[in-house]
């Protein structure tokens, strides 16, 4: 195999994971049905104004799991992050499709329980690939 050729191969298998990737600029379209709970804001810059119901949604993506300083998180969810739960577009995304299914697994607890009651059914990838670009922008 030529150099031209094994170098295109490793390019192609590093470039994969990001096709799996969502699309943020569909994301912060579906992040409107968020917003009735979610804000995103960082400090005094509102990025996203939305509602109070749920944590502020700014830097979630690599954040464990119930750990935003000044909201008051659900018994479960704080579990979930004691345990090791950290935010990326996989957890985030099965996290949403199911609150309560998702940490019962996650805690394997079959009482375990979730305030958030919305489902995002699908989008969540784009959702999440939204919140990833608002922080680095």
């Amino acid at each position: 195999m030529s150099f031209k050729y094994a170098a295109l191969l490793v390019a192609t298998v590093f470039a994969a994971p990001a096709f799996a990737e969502g699309d943020a600029g569909k994301g912060e379209k579906t992040f409107k049905k968020c917003k009735s709970c979610h804000m995103i804001k960082n400090g005094d810059d509102v990025i996203f104004k939305g509602g109070k119901t749920g944590p502020n949604l700014y830097g979630v993506m690599g954040r464990v799991a119930g750990a935003e300083e000044g909201f008051k998180y659900g018994k479960s969810l704080v579990e979930a992050g004691e345990k090791g739960l950290v935010w990326d577009a996989e957890t985030f995304a099965a996290y949403t499709a199911d609150p309560k299914a998702f940490l019962k697994e996650y805690l394997d607890d079959g009482a375990a329980k979730s305030k958030m009651s919305y489902r995002l059914k699908k989008g969540a990838e784009d959702v999440a690939a939204y919140l990833e670009s608002v922080v680095a922008e």
